[in-house]
């Protein structure tokens, strides 16, 4: 049987990178889906795609920016009455912001990455988690980061955030397991998305696949990450073999964050 047959699984940030490629995972093992985006474009390729692959599934898609608290309301809503419920919520939408030093950074893009990447995942969590109450049912897998578990030089508000999302992880493990609702995050390292790879191009903008190799020889396993490797541990968060494993933040990074200087 496929991990997430029939089940409901909300997705934002779901038109590329770490979300599509959850998204697109979620549907190969049998899950409904509800893709959330601010890109209408973008959101639509990627619903095209999914069908294409995985006619069966149902797929709804609402555009919203997630640091909206009523456009978050809404995808909920939309979703519970499309689907009339929600198994789980993949609460992944976020933005890196600009590479500067703590006190140069623009006041501007460090409030926005708070409101999204802190706000945007509390929002979610204030509306998904009534649904999964009545349910007596539920799996949320955030997006925290390695900048959740420790520091990265020049990324002040996405560090701030990402420690802020491991901490609302947790709470919500303690404050709603008994409602069966079990909360895990994921801590990426550097995986091969349009994000991390924008990032690559502020290191170096001359030569961003430089900054790339470079950045890979650090760690353990000489390579970075993929999407796809990503989204088959966020399925297994989602689904019921994920059972007794909540307020934890895991770790995909091969490894790399164990280690002290270069190895």
């Amino acid at each position: 049987m496929k991990k997430l047959e029939n089940k409901v699984i909300v997705t934002t940030g779901a038109a590329m990178g770490l979300g599509y490629a959850t998204a697109l995972e979620a549907a190969k093992n049998g899950a409904q889906l509800s893709l959330i985006d601010y890109n209408a474009e973008s959101l639509e390729k990627a619903k095209a795609t999914i069908v294409t692959q995985y006619p069966e599934v149902k797929v709804l898609t609402t555009v919203a920016d997630v640091s909206d608290e009523a456009a978050v309301k809404n995808y909920v809503d939309s979703t519970v009455s499309t689907f009339g419920r929600i198994d789980g919520f993949y609460n992944n939408a976020g933005i890196e912001g600009r590479q500067a030093s703590m006190v140069d950074y623009d006041l501007d893009v460090f409030k926005k990455v708070v409101d999204i990447n802190l706000m945007g995942v509390y929002y979610g969590l204030k509306y998904v988690i009534p649904v999964m109450q009545k349910q007596e049912y539920g799996r949320i897998v955030n997006v925290a980061s390695v900048g959740g578990i420790r520091g990265v030089m020049n990324q002040t508000p996405y560090v701030a955030t990402k420690h802020a999302v491991s901490g609302i992880t947790k709470n919500a493990a303690l404050e709603y397991g008994r409602y069966g609702i079990l909360t895990n995050a994921i801590a990426p390292g550097a995986i091969l998305t349009p994000m991390v790879a924008e990032a690559f191009k502020q290191v170096n903008p001359a030569d961003p696949k430089q900054a790339e190799d470079h950045y890979a020889q650090s760690n353990p396993t000489k390579r970075l990450g993929l999407p796809e490797e990503v989204g088959k541990l966020v399925v297994f968060l989602l689904s019921e073999d994920c059972s007794y494993v909540s307020g934890q933040i895991i770790a995909i990074d091969g490894g790399q964050s164990n280690s002290y200087g270069n190895v």
